[in-house]
């Protein structure tokens, strides 16, 4: 299923232009990675855990811990491929100047990023990977773009997911969007699942206050999104509140631990495969994906 809505994706973000880069998909999984967020019962992040703190069970089997990256400091942004995705809608007309503004400041703080995919949307998708030198020319495209159209928000979600799945290393987007969609060609529920295939996590910065009737439908969607990633939504109440939530986003991005093991199950079915990480250290809570899909290949001919 998560196969067949990935190409989906991809003829979306032929028809959008995807900078040129053709999207390829890795045949097959040889080491299944997790980022994971911990935090203790106040909601503080939790940054001093080693290898041993973790387990990791695959559908009931443990799974050996073969890879693991600490959380906390610079560290714990090697390999990092930053996504910023900005809706550009008409709907987001009054609240677009002091977002571009709070965007650009978040990336300034993320100069160990590999590079920059910079996805902006209305009624079209617009995706363009910058390499960390090109950062000037992030903020000119940040700047220039005008509010209009429509919110093409599952769509963009659908062509960003396609390019992270060519990198190796660790991507994470981040999301600034009133949670509305209006145009999308993709639903609600096949972008959840593809949300549910990839490896990168998703952050997002809502602000939805003023939207009416569909307030809480929206806020709650962005949660879910995040959430099946093992990010997390943020709300900040005022405009004047952005640069404060961008800078929740960075810890969460500096605190993720990166663990990576081989599965004890080597059939290539294409079957969703549950994943529990979990801590030793009594009150601390877990944060990361529930699963991911195994690799698939069909049975050789007889």
């Amino acid at each position: 299923m998560a196969r067949g809505l990935l190409g989906a994706s991809l003829l979306i973000a032929a028809s959008t232009g995807l900078a040129g880069e053709q999207v390829v998909f890795r045949a097959g999984i040889d080491l299944v990675t997790f980022g994971v967020t911990v935090t203790d019962r106040r909601g503080g992040l939790v940054t001093d855990l080693g290898r041993d703190d973790f387990e990791i069970v695959e559908d009931g089997r443990r799974q050996v811990i073969e890879y693991f990256s600490p959380g906390g400091g610079d560290e714990a942004l090697s390999r990092l491929h930053t996504g910023l995705m900005l809706d550009t809608s008409a709907s987001m007309e009054r609240d677009l100047t002091m977002a571009r503004s709070a965007a650009i400041k978040f990336l300034n703080l993320l100069p160990q990023s590999e590079d920059i995919t910079l996805v902006d949307f209305d009624t079209e998708v617009r995706v363009t990977r910058y390499p960390q030198g090109d950062f000037p020319r992030v903020v000119e495209r940040i700047r220039n773009r005008k509010p209009e159209g429509w919110t093409a928000l599952y769509d963009a979600l659908g062509v960003y997911l396609d390019g992270a799945s060519s990198q190796s290393g660790r991507p994470v987007l981040v999301m600034y969007t009133d949670g509305a969609d209006s145009r999308s060609s993709l639903s609600y529920g096949e972008v959840l699942d593809l949300l549910r295939a990839s490896q990168a996590t998703v952050y997002a910065v809502g602000l939805v206050e003023n939207s009416g009737r569909f307030r809480m439908d929206s806020r709650l969607r962005l949660q879910q999104m995040t959430e099946a990633t093992g990010g997390q939504a943020f709300f900040p109440s005022r405009l004047e509140d952005l640069d404060a939530a961008y800078g929740k986003v960075l810890d969460e991005i500096r605190a993720q631990y990166q663990l990576g093991y081989a599965s004890t199950n080597p059939a290539a079915d294409g079957h969703w495969r549950k994943v529990e990480v979990t801590v030793k250290r009594p009150g601390l809570k877990v944060r990361s994906r529930k699963g991911y899909f195994a690799p698939y290949r069909p049975s050789p001919r007889p």
